[in-house]
């Protein structure tokens, strides 16, 4: 069953920038010139000295080239080429100078303006001229792939949001589940609460989607892999359609707009409780269950340091998930007065999604320090991390999270309407 999921299932990292087609890639023009071997050392320091490269750190000063007949061809690349490419007006003097003591004889070629993001880039642009590849070496679980345990987990915690999208009301919804991969656990899961037929009669009720769900969660260990099992039980209620129906808010924010406003169908709705938005007030209210009291002592805690700072400036704590570490449970032999930490919002967490989401709910996700995010299809409309926008690249953002999508197996995509596999 396990070497069946990781067949059928895939796990694939979202980079922070649209990848480039290789052989799109956008150049400069340089000026090289063929040399003579033996001066190859004393060309490229001189060259470093007088014309560095300062925007091309990716792109090699010397290309070697096999001739015929066992022989070697060395290039080297003098300075950027003048807008109009004219030999005589891009040589600055210590260049010239330099290209007349060794007689060279310039000639301008294309480099690859941009350093490869992956190894088909990087192998396209040595077409035109070597350049370096440096695979990202971010200190996040997954950026540079999955052990078996760690994919059959991820794919285990995303047939439950699959699950979860699929029970009650007849509908079909994004879902979200909210895991702290360090034990690993479900710390909370939501659906989209834009539209129900359940009238709430109180605010308890809109929380929990008024669906009655009984989720265990059992983790043993079987051939050294946590293997997952997750069981969903909606409790559908009578007179609810009986067709399913797809409204998946991510997909089509303004969704909420097109339902009548009557009572007469027993039906509510609110346009922001996105399923993502839903697990993180479902998770803030887990921490204020578990642990009460010390959500005062922090908002007086806060007010002073408010108060003693009037008239300063706020400095923004920034955070990156290179940073996060993993929570740790509180030693055996604690002290029983001792009080145990709350976590601070969702660090460190991940959270699955059926959908991407929007740019509403990604932003939130940002707010929360929610570390990893893996969505299964793609929001060709208003995807905030992959498909239309990335989010996770934004360098202005305080915070960072990775992001990967998990190709599912065709027998789950029914639910998926015209979303694609990959």
């Amino acid at each position: 069953m396990k070497n069946n999921m990781m067949d059928m299932w895939k796990i694939i990292h979202i980079p922070d920038k649209p990848p480039i087609p290789p052989n799109q890639q956008p150049t400069v023009n340089v000026l090289a010139s063929v040399i003579d071997p033996k001066h190859a050392n004393t060309l490229i320091r001189r060259l470093n000295q007088i014309a560095p490269f300062e925007n091309l750190c990716h792109v090699k000063r010397i290309r070697k080239k096999h001739l015929e007949g066992g022989k070697t061809q060395l290039s080297v690349i003098l300075c950027l080429a003048s807008e109009d490419n004219s030999l005589l007006n891009s040589l600055p003097q210590d260049v010239q100078e330099l290209s007349n003591s060794y007689q060279l004889s310039p000639f301008v070629t294309k480099v690859c303006k941009y350093a490869a993001t992956s190894k088909e880039e990087w192998e396209e642009q040595c077409k035109l001229w070597p350049t370096s590849y440096h695979p990202p070496t971010y200190n996040i679980d997954g950026i540079t792939g999955f052990s078996e345990e760690d994919s059959l987990s991820v794919f285990s915690f995303m047939k439950v949001a699959i699950e979860l999208a699929k029970s009650g009301d007849g509908l079909i919804v994004n879902a979200a589940v909210i895991v702290d991969p360090s034990v690993p656990q479900i710390i909370t899961n939501g659906r989209d609460q834009i539209f129900s037929w359940h009238a709430p009669t109180n605010k308890t009720c809109i929380r929990n989607d008024c669906i009655e769900q009984s989720t265990t969660l059992i983790s043993h260990q079987s051939n050294g892999a946590a293997s997952l099992i997750t069981e969903v039980l909606p409790n559908a209620s009578p007179g609810e359609p009986e067709s399913l129906s797809y409204v998946v808010s991510c997909l089509n924010p303004w969704k909420w707009s097109e339902q009548r406003s009557d009572t007469a169908n027993s039906c509510y709705w609110h346009p922001l409780r996105h399923a993502a938005v839903v697990a993180i007030e479902s998770s803030a209210d887990r921490d204020r269950r578990l642990f009460p009291g010390l959500g005062d002592a922090e908002e007086k805690t806060f007010e002073t340091s408010q108060s003693s700072y009037v008239g300063s400036p706020v400095k923004r704590q920034k955070t990156s998930v290179a940073n996060v570490e993993k929570k740790e449970a509180d030693p055996p032999d604690m002290p029983s007065n001792s009080v145990p930490e709350r976590p601070y919002l969702c660090t460190g967490y991940d959270i699955y999604l059926v959908w991407e989401p929007c740019i509403m709910c990604a932003m939130a996700l940002v707010h929360q320090r929610i570390r990893r995010i893996f969505y299964a299809f793609p929001n060709p409309i208003t995807g905030a991390l992959g498909s239309v926008h990335r989010l996770q690249g934004e360098k202005s953002l305080n915070h960072h999270y990775a992001v990967f999508r998990i190709c599912v197996p065709e027998e789950v995509l029914d639910i998926a309407g015209d979303s694609k596999s990959c």
